[in-house]
């Protein structure tokens, strides 16, 4: 049995998968969890990937092995090879005034012609303008800027600080693929280049920036010391998101919309999207296509507020949701929790509108949870499919879509089919594809099973109502 690995380094944790070449089976997993916070030392993932490994059983047996990572986070290193600073994760938004400060600089049509992409508090190049104004001494020092996948894939293959790895800080040694740089903001997945001068227009100087692998290529072996053996193809990595799709086998035609942390709305497109509003994001899939997508910040973490309102446990809450009529009596929830990326309002909180004494119930407003947390997605799905990208079927992933209110209320609010797949770690499952696509040359196929399929049933008025809320809040 040929052995690979794939690896998820999520906000929260790592997950490792090794998997059958084969037949895709899983044989074994590991993890370990990262600290909390939104600006974190990158040694904390290497430690958790090395601890993720060995719960795993290593890598002794295994013959390639692939990363996958939150996308955007700025892993800013020294000419040693040293992290300038803790990494600004995707979800800090300190720089959201740097965001605005490019965009007035440079023009938003012009930044969504040149990257596809209109600066947020997410980006890399938000994060790196933050760098040079907040903190120009740190900025002045980077020679290098990575992303998390690209730093822990440059570490498996034994770079790294001077005189800690046994290859040295070798920066120009650093790879990433086109899914993780489309993120950074000075990346076109148009051109298949870096733009470099909007990254100086970022960070105020020129650095090195990793070399862009394409599907299926390999950055070259695991340091033996780590992997156990010679020989351990690592594959290109890749962003989170375009990960998750190589794992769900999605295709052109399908659309992805996952429930974590945060909740992203994604479809596979043969062409590259440009969106002036900033709605969408033009990254790359992959797996050579494009990947518009929708980010909010406000996914499964609105239905835990409400569990814990509520004295509830999520199936409690679901049962509670599913008693309650389509459109929760009227209560409507905008879920700006954490402020908001999309629309990008980092500075929001949530509102819960409508309220009467009568409707006022625990049913009505564990529906408006869901109602609301879906809906925020649905505004992400009618974007995307505005502007001519064909959806047969949407697929429904994250800890919340096996809830069976969530994927009942989810074929009310979605104008697409649903489909709900089994349970599963697709960051890592894609990150192992990537592995074995280096491996043999060809992406396999492995099969995917779907547990769920609610018949469609559309409810108008849930998203009517959503609008007219959202957009009180944001008038």
């Amino acid at each position: 049995m040929t052995l690979v690995a794939g690896v998820d380094s999520s906000t929260q944790s790592c997950k490792v998968v090794i998997r059958d070449l084969d037949t895709g089976a899983v044989v074994r997993t590991g993890r370990a969890s990262h600290p909390d916070g939104t600006s974190v030392d990158p040694a904390f993932w290497w430690d958790a990937l090395l601890a993720a490994l060995a719960e795993a059983g290593g890598l002794s047996d295994v013959a390639a092995i692939s990363v996958g990572g939150q996308q955007h986070g700025m892993v800013a290193l020294d000419a040693s090879g040293e992290v300038v600073r803790d990494a600004l994760l995707w979800n800090d938004t300190r720089s959201a005034g740097a965001a605005a400060d490019l965009i007035a600089e440079l023009g938003v049509d012009a930044l969504a012609d040149r990257t596809g992409l209109v600066p947020v508090a997410s980006f890399t190049s938000t994060k790196l303008r933050w760098l040079r104004d907040a903190e120009p001494e740190n900025a002045a020092r980077v020679a290098a800027v990575a992303l998390p996948h690209d730093w822990l894939t440059w570490r498996l293959r034994g770079y790294g600080p001077d005189g800690s790895s046994p290859l040295g800080p070798d920066l120009e040694a650093l790879t990433t693929d086109r899914s993780d740089a489309s993120g950074t903001g000075y990346w076109s997945a148009a051109t298949g280049e870096y733009d470099r001068d909007l990254l100086i227009a970022a960070l105020g100087h020129d650095a090195v920036v990793p070399r862009v692998l394409g599907p299926g290529e390999s950055a070259g072996t695991v340091l033996p010391e780590i992997a156990g053996h010679e020989g351990c193809l690592v594959g290109p990595g890749a962003g989170d998101n375009a990960a998750a799709g190589l794992g769900l086998g999605a295709a052109v035609g399908d659309a992805v919309i996952s429930l974590g942390t945060s909740g992203t709305v994604f479809a596979v497109t043969e062409q590259g999207f440009r969106d002036a509003t900033g709605i969408v994001a033009g990254f790359a899939s992959a797996s050579g296509e494009h990947l518009p997508l929708v980010c909010t910040l406000n996914a499964s973490r609105v239905l835990d507020a409400f569990a814990r309102v509520l004295g509830v446990d999520y199936d409690e809450l679901g049962a509670l949701a599913l008693s309650a009529e389509p459109g929760a009596g009227g209560l409507t929830l905008v879920p700006y929790f954490e402020g908001e990326r999309t629309p990008n309002l980092p500075d929001a909180t949530a509102t819960l509108s409508g309220m009467t004494l009568a409707n006022t119930t625990r049913a009505n407003m564990a529906r408006a949870a869901i109602e609301g947390m879906l809906a925020a997605q649905a505004v992400g799905m009618e974007a995307i499919l505005s502007a001519g990208v064909s959806a047969t079927r949407a697929l429904l992933v994250g800890g919340s879509a096996q809830n069976p209110a969530v994927q009942a209320i989810a074929a009310q609010v979605f104008d697409v089919p649903v489909e709900v797949p089994e349970p599963g770690e697709y960051v890592a499952a894609g990150a192992a594809v990537q592995a074995a696509w280096a491996l043999t040359g060809s992406r396999p196929e492995w099969p995917l099973a779907v547990v769920a399929a609610p018949e469609k049933d559309t409810r108008p008025e849930i998203m009517t109502a959503y609008a007219a809320a959202a957009a009180a809040y944001a008038g």
